[in-house]
């Protein structure tokens, strides 16, 4: 399998369902060349961990001002289309992705491939299959590792690599799995948080186009994170 659309994504956290995606980075492959490219920073409505910058080099101030989610995420699918999903650990990428497709009423189903199991499956001696471990063993020019586009980009060269050494031998690690993601279950907004997010909405004097009684946990959290780090905390 040499064509695909190879992604990586950048995000606030582990979790899909209280995390935001800041960036998604892929490209287009036809028989290993490839054939086009996406790249873009998103605004996740809230500020971006210290952690996470330390990680990735992406600051709050980086992503302030991108398009959201909801626009990034139809143009990213549009750009996929019907290709089968390769990354490293791609699952990961996969379950943020669907999770926001789902919380966007998008369909979005694929079948993909990942590097991960491939060199669990034929490097069990290496120290690390991390990414970058693999890059450096594997002499692959990984200058900016930690940044979506770039680190989609260095997958599909390991995977080629991976394709030319090992198909021949093993083709069923080449072939593309349908992902399964499975969301928890949403746990209802809390009282406290109901108190909060009223006040917050009350204080800023903000208008809303949504029902707070029907947001679940997480999105509540998510809706308090925003309004406090575009309009700032209450004030006593």
């Amino acid at each position: 399998m040499r064509d695909y659309t190879c992604v990586d994504i950048e995000t606030t956290g582990i979790s899909p369902q209280h995390a935001q995606i800041i960036e998604i980075g892929a490209l287009k492959v036809r028989d290993g060349e490839v054939v086009d490219t996406f790249s873009q920073l998103i605004d996740p409505g809230v500020r971006v961990p210290e952690e996470i910058t330390e990680l990735t080099g992406i600051t709050t101030k980086m992503v302030e001002g991108e398009p959201s989610i909801s626009i990034v995420l139809p143009e990213f699918i549009d750009f996929a289309g019907d290709d089968v999903l390769l990354g490293h650990n791609v699952r990961f990428d996969y379950s943020f992705l669907k999770q926001n497709a789902m919380d966007l009423d998008l369909e979005f189903k694929k079948s993909g491939m990942d590097t991960l199991t491939i060199a669990r499956a034929k490097c069990p001696d290496l120290q690390s299959r991390s990414l970058d471990f693999l890059c450096n063993h594997y002499c692959i020019n990984d200058e900016n590792h930690h940044r979506a586009f770039n680190d989609a980009k260095v997958t599909s060269e390991l995977y080629l690599m991976f394709y030319d050494m090992f198909r021949d031998d093993n083709p069923e690690l080449f072939q593309p799995r349908e992902f399964i993601y499975k969301p928890k279950k949403s746990a209802p907004i809390t009282e406290k948080q109901k108190r909060y997010l009223l006040a917050l909405i009350s204080y800023h004097n903000l208008g809303v186009e949504y029902d707070i009684n029907e947001l679940s946990k997480s999105e509540a959290s998510r809706k308090i994170d925003q309004i406090i780090s575009t309009k700032g905390k209450i004030i006593r």
